[in-house]
Order: structure tokens, then sequence, then C-alpha cells
């Protein structure tokens, strides 16, 4: 009974103090400028697909709710995951620099604690904002197309969404860690979004060719297991891995043991990684 009641108090300390970082994070001029980000990318980007009368690409399908939400999916990436970056990229070495870590240190309360906090505190700043708007989405597509997906597709969208959330996160905070200054901080946050966000197709494509397999043509058959293979170890990849599970002519898929394990593994390895770092930080 004591070590449960150790265990509830541990649980609120952790709600409390990660309330009180979101609070922080929150009221910053740089929420000001992520929310109209997220709003013209997220909802603009849904209402626009589906439009019946847009004029879309021809690989390009948007004819249910669905796939007009897996189509908001890319802008997701592109808005929500840079505001991770915007919140979260000096999150450790801006309180090293300032000596607020010190003094957080000096309390008495455990190292774990405090970096589930930080943990916390940055991904649901950014995904509160976006599961919030993604559902007003979903009432734009309604509005447009008089559908709404169903009940297990706006589950998976908002668990896929919330999970890429959580992973940038945890690698904001972990190079944040690393970041000796502010500006290597900036350096290392922003790169590591671009690592993710714009060059993987490239590296992609160069193991494809190292490997032997034709990276000519990205529709054949041969590419797109390979490439699935790789997004794996993306967690841009794996987002739109778990939403094409629900996605039907796609070549794309995998067995769901394997987007299982690489969805395990995306969400306690860098965690516990940066919950480790954070342990051996010197103040």
């Amino acid at each position: 009974m004591r070590d449960m009641n150790n265990y509830i108090e541990t649980l609120k300390l952790l709600f409390k103090l990660s309330k009180m970082e979101i609070k922080n994070n929150l009221f910053t001029l740089r929420m000001m400028v992520l929310m109209p980000i997220l709003l013209l990318f997220i909802g603009g980007a849904s209402w626009g697909f589906s439009d019946q009368n847009a004029q879309l690409p021809a690989d390009v399908s948007a004819n249910n709710p669905f796939e007009v939400l897996f189509l908001t999916s890319v802008f997701v990436l592109f808005s929500a995951t840079l505001g991770v970056v915007l919140i979260g990229f000096d999150g450790i070495s801006r309180k090293k620099i300032s000596g607020l870590l010190a003094i957080e240190f000096c309390q008495p309360t455990s190292r774990t604690i405090l970096g589930l906090s930080q943990l916390f505190g940055v991904w649901l700043t950014v995904a509160l904002p976006t599961l919030i708007i993604s559902l007003f989405s979903i009432l734009l597509i309604y509005k447009q197309m008089n559908m709404f997906p169903s009940v297990g597709e706006i589950i998976l969208f908002i668990f896929a969404t919330s999970l890429v959330l959580l992973w940038y996160a945890s690698i904001q905070l972990l190079v944040s860690s690393v970041a000796k200054d502010v500006g290597s901080a900036v350096t290392l946050g922003v790169g590591t979004w671009l690592l993710f966000t714009m060059i993987w197709l490239l590296i992609t494509a160069l193991l494809a060719t190292i490997l032997g397999v034709d990276a000519t043509n990205t529709d054949n058959a041969q590419f797109a297991l390979f490439s699935s293979k790789i997004d794996m170890f993306s967690p841009n990849g794996l987002y739109q891995l778990l939403l094409e599970a629900k996605l039907e002519n796609i070549s794309r898929e995998l067995p769901i043991w394997q987007l299982s394990i690489a969805t395990i593994c995306w969400t306690f390895i860098p965690s516990s990684i940066f919950i480790w770092r954070f342990n051996k930080l010197d103040t």
C-alpha cells in the first residue's frame, strides 16, 4: 500500500510539473507564431483536398475523408514537427546556460521526473493544439464531402499524430541536452528536422542505388518495399506507414508486427536515451 501511495504521489508530481512546463511554453512568442501556421497548414490542407472541384495530380487520390486526412498528414509533418523544434530545440540548453537547471537539480525531485516533465511539456504544448485543429479539420472535411472518417480512422490519425510529435520531442530534447550553447542547439535542432523532413528521401535513394535496387522508378514494387523498410528508421516515414495501413491499393504495406516493433522502439528508445542523458547532465 505504501508503494502504491508513493507511485500515485509521483504521478501527481509529474502531472504538476508537466502542467507548469506547458503553461510556460504556451504563452510565448513562439506559440503565437506557431498557432497560425498550424491552422493554415492543417486546416487549409483538409479544406483544399476535400474540395470536390480541386484539381489534384492524377496519382493523388482524395475520394474519401481518410484519404484527405492522409494527404493532410504531410502538412502535419511540415508544421507540427517544426513546432516541436521551435519549442524544444533549446529546452535544456537554455536552462543550463541561465542556471535554472542547476536550481531545479537542487530540488528534492528525481532527475527522471524532471526529465519526463520536460518531455511531456514540450510534447503536449504542440500536440494539444495540433489535435484540436485536426478535429476541427475533420469538421471541414465533413462540410466539403458530407462524410466523416470512421471512428477507427479518426483514432488512428490522432494516435499516429500524437506519437510522431512525441518522437520529435524526445529527439529535440536529446539534442538540446547535448548542445553547449544556443547556437549549437539551433543547428542540431533544425538539422535533425531537415534530416527527416527533407533529406531522408535522398538517403533512401542513395542506399537503394548502393544495394542494387532500382531507384529511377519510385513506383516499382521493389523500391516501394525497400523504401518502406528504410522509412521505419525515420519518424516521418513510420508516421506515414502507420496511416497507410488503413489505405487501399497501397504497395508499401508492411506486416503489423513490424510496424508495432518500430512504433514501440521509436516511442521508448529516444525518450529513454534522453532521460539517461538528462540524469548525467552536469550543471
